[in-house]
């Protein structure tokens, strides 16, 4: 696998260098390359394409060791922005990202995923944000995150939301007016950790997500694998024992049957720490307080998810793993089983394989989707052609003072 600095121009290191410019203001090509680990071609590839279609601008020069002074580059403000959306079973969260992927709006609604209606209710909590206010940036299209499996023409399947092929891409798009972009959620993570998060100069990692549900992002060669289908990182339905638990997907002994946030009070019910109808925190305030079943019931979880991830490490060889969601709250118990097994079943090569943890909340899950709209027009693959064009084609017209 090349590394970064040899690895071809994707669509999410072009974005990269959108949002290390919003942070730090006017750099140098030197500099782009040095702090996004890209090699000088790569970004003078990158930024040549960029100043062409008026994303960034070149302003002032600065002296170099030795040479002519060096041209910097700085984001053009107003270039255009994204909605980002995270969509949970109850509720959903919006926020407003700019080029540079700073939020400047997020907002939370209360929502049903399992009303017969759910998809005419996104619209209406989405109508009004895709509103152009007077003087805002143009903006590019929706970007949306969602537990599940989502194709590549924008249909989702969800268990979790109890949506069934639904064509949700197509739906949103005709009622805004606005291209659309569907993903899993664990995608548009792997896709901010990427740009924003742990994942800055890597090319290769994992991103775990813990909570009611298990989910994988895999970043491979720069870009966010999802596969055939757009099923890729599935890991949470890895068969981990034979004529197991019956899991919400159907099959029998899935890894989220057993560490899900259902499968975690399952296993703590039937220990008899918990009751019917209590919650995972329950079970961690029982952790807290240093009772040895609940500890035990953790750390037997986190063995399960360390065997089950040096798997999937032995077949991917990433550079890191990034543990996140809401469950990470009971990573520091889960990570006493984690940690032995995950070494102990490693190719001898990955043993030294950096796992790290970070919070994460709904806006950062939201942000993800929104830098999944930033990226589209550089990396059409991921999307179908049609979203990506239609995004592209936004950013020509915003470029050209059109867009509305």
């Amino acid at each position: 696998m090349p590394s970064a600095a040899h690895a071809a121009p994707r669509g999410l290191s072009r974005t990269a260098v959108l949002a290390l410019l919003g942070r730090s203001g006017p750099l140098s090509r030197v500099e782009i390359a040095r702090q996004l680990d890209l090699s000088p071609a790569t970004v003078t590839q990158i930024t040549k394409r960029l100043l062409a279609e008026g994303l960034i601008a070149e302003t002032d020069s600065v002296p170099s060791e030795g040479g002519r002074p060096a041209i910097r580059l700085s984001i053009v403000a107003d270039a255009g922005r994204a909605l980002g959306v995270k969509v949970a079973p109850d509720h959903v969260t919006v926020v407003h990202v700019t080029l540079d992927g700073s939020v400047t709006r997020s907002v939370t609604y209360d929502f049903d995923a399992l009303d017969d209606q759910a998809a005419d209710q996104l619209v209406a909590l989405l109508a009004p944000e895709a509103a152009q206010p007077p003087g805002s940036a143009p903006l590019m299209g929706v970007g949306v995150g969602m537990p599940g499996r989502v194709d590549s023409d924008g249909i989702v399947d969800s268990p979790v939301l109890g949506w069934r092929a639904l064509p949700l891409g197509r739906t949103l798009s005709r009622a805004l007016g606005l291209p659309v972009l569907v993903d899993n959620d664990v995608n548009t993570v792997g896709a901010a950790q990427l740009l924003y998060g742990h994942g800055r100069g890597r090319d290769d990692f994992l991103v775990l997500t813990l909570g009611y549900g298990i989910g994988l992002a895999v970043v491979d060669g720069g870009s966010v694998r999802r596969g055939a289908t757009g099923a890729a990182g599935e890991i949470g339905h890895v068969p981990v024992t034979e004529n197991g638990r019956r899991c919400r997907c159907g099959n029998r002994g899935c890894l989220e049957a057993y560490l899900g946030f259902d499968g975690l009070v399952r296993t703590a019910t039937e220990h008899g720490l918990l009751e019917a109808g209590d919650t995972p925190h329950a079970l961690a305030a029982l952790a807290e307080a240093g009772e040895s079943a609940a500890l035990e019931v953790l750390r037997g979880a986190g063995r399960l998810l360390g065997r089950t991830l040096a798997g999937v490490a032995n077949v991917l060889d990433p550079g890191a793993v990034v543990v996140t969601g809401e469950g990470v709250a009971l990573w520091p118990y889960l990570r006493d089983g984690f940690e032995p097994a995950l070494r102990g079943h490693l190719f001898r090569p990955a043993h030294g394989l950096d796992v790290v943890t970070d919070d994460w909340d709904d806006q950062a899950w939201a942000r993800g989707a929104a830098a999944v709209v930033l990226s589209a027009p550089f990396h059409a693959a991921d999307h179908g052609v049609g979203p990506a064009d239609a995004v592209r084609a936004r950013m020509g017209r915003a470029v050209e003072g059109g867009a509305r």
